[in-house]
């Protein structure tokens, strides 16, 4: 059962470790023979494994802007790619603030106004200044609007008036930045503290703090990836990189995770690592994200909260990164959100996770419109998620069926 929290001083701080572009399968807990994740697996070892967790929408954008307000792209007016999410959004952040909460807001943002004619990889976006009032409620923010700079990092927001560059590998340098915040702050309220990290997200060549790329021909891939037209080359010569970026982030998260233990109640402390969305890497022969299948959209999914869940479980519940914010406040007795009558909004599922009720059959996924990139899913569609498969509908062209354990594509209807 929850703990029965008497008072605010009772109530556990809560930390959400958002990347980018990790997809479930890479972890060393889940059985990948290429990654190198140690802190993480400890921490699956003494947490909720929601292994059948996806990403509302594969895409960084409509994934960010669906978790922070538990609304789905393009209700909560993201519909585009470079649409800003809009000022008066109620988020996450607002929520538990009105509950007594300090919120925290560490790393990338990626939902103010940017240029679509600028290079998206680089400064110009990662030195977009992004005022208060469109921070999305969060007490303290300290952060980027975006750029993809997986070292030295520009950072601005609460106490950094201007774009700062930061040395160092992006990851650290918000851990970091996010305990020095926790060390220094005079309030005694319980704070939700969101840490948005860019990795392992390309450029899988950048420096990975230290860490060597794999050798390509040593990668073990999934028998999905096709040798046929280079596919199985380019997805070795990335994921050298990829793996190399997991690694260096699992051992920054593990810092924070240290320094949680050392510094605050972990044992009554609610700590969650995801990831906006995975990467096809070659499977199916498809690169990057977008894609209905489930390297791209089932995301890593793990719930730490040793003084409630005092054993490690792995759970096969269908769990939504969109689900995640109104989850949290029901873990806590709060509610998750008004009452919508739309099995597409988030839902709390805290009774779920406490063995007090079924979960749900499905979860709806989609991609809203087409981000104007390379490799990426060129076409619109709607899915519906079950345990076995994937149901899409695409906006254009008949629906089809993907298995879950296979990714085999059928058609239907």
């Amino acid at each position: 059962m929850a703990m029965e929290l008497k008072s605010e001083r009772d109530r556990p701080d809560i930390f959400v470790v958002l990347t980018t572009q990790w997809r479930a399968q890479a972890t060393g807990y889940a059985g990948d023979p290429n990654a190198c994740t140690p802190f993480l697996d400890e921490l699956a070892e003494r947490s909720l494994d929601l292994f059948q967790a996806v990403t509302p929408h594969p895409f960084g954008v409509f994934a960010r802007a669906a978790f922070l307000t538990g609304v789905p792209c393009p209700d909560n007016g993201v519909v585009d790619y470079f649409d800003p999410l809009p000022e008066n959004a109620m988020t996450i952040a607002k929520r538990f603030s009105d509950i007594g909460y300090q919120t925290g807001f560490f790393g990338k943002w990626q939902l103010f106004e940017r240029d679509p004619e600028a290079p998206v990889v680089g400064e110009p976006h990662a030195r977009i200044r992004v005022p208060e009032t469109r921070r999305g409620g969060f007490d303290y923010w300290e952060g980027f609007e975006s750029g993809f700079l997986l070292n030295d990092p520009y950072l601005h927001g609460t106490v950094i008036d201007d774009p700062t560059k930061f040395e160092g590998y992006q990851a650290d340098v918000l851990v970091q930045r996010c305990c020095r915040w926790l060390e220094n702050r005079e309030n005694e309220s319980p704070v939700f503290v969101v840490l948005s990290l860019d990795s392992p997200h390309p450029p899988y060549s950048a420096i990975a703090s230290g860490v060597k790329a794999l050798d390509p021909d040593s990668l073990i891939l999934d028998d999905n990836v096709p040798e046929q037209l280079g596919v199985s080359d380019a997805a070795r010569e990335e994921l050298s990189g990829y793996y190399a970026h997991i690694q260096a982030t699992d051992t920054a998260i593990g810092k924070l995770i240290g320094f949680l233990k050392r510094e605050h109640s972990w044992n009554n402390s609610i700590f969650v690592f995801t990831s906006a969305h995975g990467d096809m890497h070659g499977a199916e022969g498809n690169f990057r994200k977008g894609w209905p299948h489930e390297e791209s959209i089932r995301v890593p999914m793990l719930l730490s909260w040793p003084a409630t869940f005092r054993e490690a479980r792995r759970d096969p519940l269908l769990f939504s990164l969109i689900d995640l914010g109104p989850t949290l406040l029901g873990l806590i007795g709060e509610k998750g959100a008004e009452s919508i009558d739309c099995e597409r909004y988030g839902r709390d599922l805290s009774k779920t996770l406490l063995l007090q009720e079924e979960g749900p059959k499905e979860q709806i996924v989609s991609m809203p419109s087409v981000a104007p990139f390379e490799k990426q899913c060129p076409y619109v569609w709607s899915g519906r998620r079950t345990a076995l498969e994937t149901k899409v509908d695409p906006a254009a062209g008949p629906p089809f069926s993907l298995s879950r354990l296979s990714d085999r594509r059928t058609q239907s209807g």
